[in-house]
């Protein structure tokens, strides 16, 4: 696919996202100053709508990594024994900035991940302030226990940050996701090196200068490269006391095993093959809206928690896909900078590519039939963007392939049922366990079910994403750990110290 020159993607950009596009590009944050990679250039970051090279962001290397951690390390002290409001206080300032720029950061945004603007980039902006201004007010809540231990002595615990926090970080939802993991971190006294995402760094880099503006240089830190030459060497650097991860499973269990070299702990939110259940007497309408969301179709299905197994009771099923291909065709897929747009592209040609091989490998087992549903844009600017129309894939068994992988794209199986104990043992048959979702009248039925499912986030007769002070992570090969949550920074973000003191 020929590559369009720079100039015409970003001049798509309404002027302030192009100016803030401008101030990051080529750029990282180190120390709380936007600076050029050490030694290894720049790679380029493609509009996916387009197929045209957006920018170039830098390529980071170890010699990055050091400086990162260096400027983390020598800004946890101070950090750390701010008083734990006042890093609250801190981070709210920065949350207000992002808030400030969302209008010219979306665009950004959606230029490089390929997402729309209305249905994607400014609600995932939002959320992102929401999750700093949650954990800003949790900072009061960084508290010990005293502990009954003998009527002479004082016996305590504290609570007290770990040192420097590497985050690392997928393209799918960037600024959500980094919040989730930087916003606990800092406000628990933390200082951050982030590794953004090749493939989108540019909103991510910005809106965390906004925020790094708010506090002392060194604290928060972006950096930007390959997993190769970036990530390996900021999981190993013998400074950095913790790593967080979101991607996919090869990956979380790759820095897993990098981090057991160092007994470091670890948080890791990876993959899914997320079951939702249609009963016989849910609201049909509801149901179908939920799969659409549930789905992430807007998001063109790249998203962890996407529905991606749909099983649908028998009496129910014949409209229940009737009723989903008609609210598809009804999707508008498009530019992503356009507001009647409701989804945009995939992020790169390997995504691609991987949708496709996965869709041929499934359908070539017999029975198996792939429905594709929708139009693909026609606006000559978009003939070379990685656009993927959904598709329904029907006849599946449990053990193809489309039932078992992550797929990552705009595709869901659909299978009838017939009967609640099988459908729990099929929707339970999976490596994964991050996310489930069912849809019932019935109470009991719904609760019961919610107990049995093999997943850490259930939800019943809805299908909410992430959100604030809902924790959020996933069971078996789905990840370690939880997100979003008081408890989630007290866990993973702190270390526990037990004192004693002998009152005699």
């Amino acid at each position: 696919m020929d590559m369009m020159p720079a100039a015409p993607v970003r001049d798509r950009l309404p002027d302030g996202a192009r100016l803030l596009f401008e101030s990051v590009e080529e750029r990282q944050l180190i120390d709380g100053a936007l600076v050029a990679s050490c030694d290894l250039g720049t790679l380029d970051v493609l509009d996916p709508s387009t197929g045209g090279v957006l920018g170039r962001a830098p390529a980071a290397g170890e010699a990055d990594v050091a400086a990162a951690v260096a400027a983390a390390v020598r800004a946890f002290p101070a950090w750390r024994d701010t008083a734990a409001r006042a890093r609250g206080k801190a981070v709210a300032e920065g949350a207000r900035r992002i808030e400030a720029e969302i209008a010219d950061l979306a665009p950004l945004l959606a230029l490089e991940t390929g997402k729309a603007i209305r249905t994607e980039c400014r609600p995932e902006l939002g959320s992102a302030v929401d999750i700093l201004s949650m954990y800003a007010g949790l900072a009061g809540e960084l508290k010990g226990e005293t502990v009954p231990y003998d009527p002479g002595m004082l016996a305590y615990t504290l609570r007290e940050p770990l040192g420097v926090v590497a985050a690392i970080l997928p393209w799918n939802v960037p600024l959500v996701l980094m919040m989730l993991k930087i916003a606990p971190a800092l406000v628990a006294g933390n200082t951050v090196v982030v590794k953004a995402s090749e493939e989108a760094p540019f909103a991510t880099i910005a809106a965390a200068k906004l925020l790094a503006d708010a506090l002392p240089p060194g604290v928060l830190n972006v950096i930007c490269g390959t997993g190769a030459d970036c990530g390996g060497p900021l999981v190993l650097h013998p400074r950095v006391a913790k790593v967080t991860f979101t991607g996919s499973q090869p990956v979380g269990e790759a820095i897993h095993a990098m981090a057991a070299t160092k007994l470091m702990p670890v948080s890791l939110e990876l993959g899914g093959k997320s079951p939702m259940i249609v009963f016989g007497d849910a609201d049909l309408d509801r149901a179908v809206e939920g799969a659409f969301a549930g789905m992430r179709f807007t998001r063109m299905g790249q998203s962890c928690t996407a529905s991606s197994r749909i099983y649908v009771h028998r009496s129910l099923y014949d409209r229940f896909l009737d009723a989903l291909v008609l609210r598809l065709e009804a999707m508008v897929i498009g530019d992503p900078l356009d507001e009647a747009t409701d989804a945009g592209a995939v992020v790169n040609v390997r995504q691609k590519q991987k949708i496709e091989a996965l869709l041929a490998e499934g359908a070539s087992v017999d029975g198996v039939e792939l429905r594709t549903v929708g139009r693909l844009p026609q606006d000559s600017l978009l003939k070379d963007g990685l656009f993927v129309l959904p598709v329904l894939c029907l006849g599946a068994t449990e053990d193809n392939v489309l039932m078992r992988e992550e797929i990552f794209g705009p595709v869901t199986c659909l299978v009838p049922f017939d009967d609640d104990a099988a459908v729990l043992q099929a929707a339970n048959d999976s490596d994964f366990g991050l996310a489930a979702t069912l849809w019932t009248r019935d109470l009991k039925r719904g609760l019961t079910m919610a107990q049995r499912i093999e997943a850490g986030f259930i939800q019943v007769n809805r299908t909410l994403t992430i959100q604030p002070n809902l924790a959020y992570g996933g069971f078996k090969k789905s990840g370690l750990g939880k997100e979003a949550s008081l408890a989630a920074m007290l866990e993973h973000f702190t270390r526990v110290k037990t004192i004693v003191v002998d009152l005699g």
